[in-house]
């Protein structure tokens, strides 16, 4: 950018005993070529976005429409899916899918913020370069692989172990059944002869399946955040005798406490849109579903992915009529991060 100043000429300024008046200068601003294209290029892409997001929501209501003119706000309490019948709703897969979500963000949040701290503070420099790509590769793998993983691997060899069905489902159970979420319904954790089916295809298992999904893509952020904190603030908190732990949580973490927040959220929109994953490891169920251990439930996109071949008429409205339940949930979330991480700007406040 080039910024040009030009004075009004020496013969039109009356002359006083004490020279010229004061006056203000005329700034005239020539923005470079450069700039000039970025800021269009970046302007288009933002429309972009938000014209897309636009034309999704209206495609959306567009054919959803003869559904909620049928089941009306129903369609939000309702837990059968039977809209051939005129009995349909997404009251159990919308509960199935807060709760996945919540036990996906439960688990990567610790893992991913572990994972990029080691990175960003403690790991040596010859191996950081290692550490990201494997992280970032994590990111790329098809969520069918994970899904798969989940169905053929995580679940039958190291969660449901064995006849007994032992591992950390049955361990929750047995200590923690006592609470409400944790509950088994028809199923005692101490009988040996239980089935072990009663804890595998549940909310529990698609969750973890779901956090190594959304693990690496919170880690990258809240690395990139981390290794962003001031270095004149770091050596400052050394200077002040802090050790190294007393530099990360006065330095770091304050800095980059809106990043953390915006890949948590990021995550969060991720693991509730999850489909393939889920529609492996779960079984859909209709019924609002709150004890994540038990057999059975399910989400809005796992539900679309299993209907969207079988349904036609009042059925296909009602699964776009889910799709934009979906939506709306993923907005809201979004604008939350938005706000919150605006209230907690990365690098806004520090201790030190």
């Amino acid at each position: 950018m080039t910024v040009t100043s030009t004075d009004p000429p020496a013969t039109n300024v009356p002359s006083t005993p004490e020279g010229p008046p004061d006056r203000p200068r005329r700034i005239r601003e020539r923005r470079a070529l450069s700039d000039l294209l970025f800021r269009g290029v970046a302007r288009a892409g933002g429309t972009a976005v938000l014209a897309i997001m636009l034309l999704v929501g209206i495609f959306l209501t567009r054919d959803a429409l003869p559904a909620w003119r049928e089941a009306g706000l129903g369609f939000l309490t309702t837990q059968a899916w039977d809209p051939q019948g005129g009995d349909f709703g997404v009251a159990g897969v919308l509960v199935g899918t807060v709760l996945i979500g919540m036990v996906a963000i439960s688990v990567a949040v610790p893992l991913a913020f572990g994972a990029s701290l080691y990175i960003s503070e403690y790991a040596p420099n010859r191996l950081k370069p290692l550490l990201v790509n494997l992280v970032d590769l994590m990111a790329a793998v098809p969520s069918v692989v994970y899904g798969i993983w989940g169905l053929f691997l995580l679940q039958p060899k190291i969660l449901v172990v064995g006849e007994q069905g032992d591992g950390l489902p049955r361990w929750l159970a047995t200590y923690f059944g006592w609470i409400p979420l944790f509950q088994v319904d028809d199923y005692d954790p101490r009988d040996p002869l239980a089935s072990p089916t009663s804890l595998t295809a549940s909310t529990f298992v698609a969750g973890l399946v779901v956090a190594m999904m959304v693990t690496p893509i919170i880690a990258s952020i809240m690395r990139e955040v981390f290794s962003q904190a001031p270095l004149g603030e770091r050596e400052g908190a050394y200077a002040l005798g802090a050790t190294k732990w007393g530099m990360i949580r006065s330095v770091v973490l304050p800095f980059g406490r809106g990043g953390m927040v915006g890949g948590t959220m990021l995550g969060l929109g991720r693991a509730l849109g999850e489909t393939i994953g889920v529609y492996l490891v779960v079984s859909v169920v209709f019924v609002i579903q709150p004890h994540i251990l038990q057999n059975g439930g399910g989400s809005i996109s796992a539900l679309i992915a299993l209907r969207y071949a079988e349904d036609l008429g009042v059925g296909f409205a009602a699964l776009m009529a889910a799709g934009l339940v979906l939506f709306g949930v993923t907005l809201i979330v979004n604008f939350g991060a938005g706000i919150i991480i605006n209230r907690s700007r990365s690098g806004a406040a520090s201790e030190v």
